[in-house]
């Protein structure tokens, strides 16, 4: 039985002391929720705050980006040593955000990868065709490269790995994929999970949905055989929304 999870992308929001008024609204409304895990994702400058705000609740702090190099002249970058230090345990990697805007490629995807599996955290890979590219019957395609390519020469004896699929067309857009859109795509990554790692952990490893998730259709995504969770972007810089996410499964 793979535990639900859901993970708040703030992306570029949220200042400290916005972080940890969030924070300290939002545990008091999750509390006694057990049966899913759930992780917050805030900026870099806040990690710190939101470390500290998460202390003795069941909330995960993750990062939203990792750098491949553990130390050295990388002006910007943080390391997964790093990340672990400030309290992380998970990071998202490969944000159609940062393929799309920042030019991030397959490659780097993958030294980011092993990096953050090797440090210890646990990475959200994710992954996802554009518009165009599912407008000319390539979407399969594309996610089937990304996969591939991001999971290259990687060795893996325990499910230390998430994934996230994100249709590129549905990231803020307020337009979604189908549940069925969903599951289709979802459980063609879990066959190409075992193909590159074996059926034992394909088995097990979480796969997400994410793009323009909202309370009101968490739960029909959730109720896919292979819909995992959620990677909620929008809907999570609202401590009531967000929790009303974390709770989808109650009437």
């Amino acid at each position: 039985m793979r535990t639900p999870l859901l993970v708040a992308n703030w992306k570029m929001n949220k200042q400290i002391a916005e972080a940890q008024a969030f924070v300290e609204d939002f545990l008091p409304r999750v509390q006694g929720v057990e049966e899913v895990e759930m992780v917050i994702c805030p900026p870099f400058t806040a990690l710190d705050v939101v470390c500290r705000s998460l202390q003795g609740s069941r909330v995960k702090l993750g990062a939203q980006d990792v750098f491949w190099e553990e130390k050295g002249a990388y002006t910007g970058e943080v390391s997964p040593s790093m990340l672990l230090d400030a309290g992380c345990s998970y990071v998202i990697i490969g944000h159609s955000e940062r393929r799309q805007i920042l030019g991030e490629r397959d490659v780097d995807i993958n030294r980011k990868l092993k990096a953050a599996l090797e440090g210890g955290l646990i990475p959200i890979l994710c992954v996802g065709e554009t518009l165009q590219e599912r407008e000319i019957h390539r979407a399969l395609e594309i996610v089937k490269g990304q996969i591939n390519e991001a999971l290259r020469g990687l060795k893996m004896e325990a499910p230390t790995l998430v994934v996230a699929y994100e249709p590129v067309w549905a990231i803020g857009t307020g337009v979604n994929a189908s549940p069925d859109d969903a599951q289709e795509m979802i459980g063609f990554i879990r066959s190409l999970l075992a193909r590159n790692l074996g059926e034992t952990l394909a088995g097990v490893i979480r796969i997400l949905y994410g793009g323009s998730v909202k309370p009101e259709n968490t739960a029909q995504f959730l109720s896919e055989a292979d819909v995992d969770g959620a990677l909620v972007g929008g809907a999570s810089l609202q401590a009531e929304s967000l929790a009303r996410i974390v709770r989808f499964n109650e009437p």
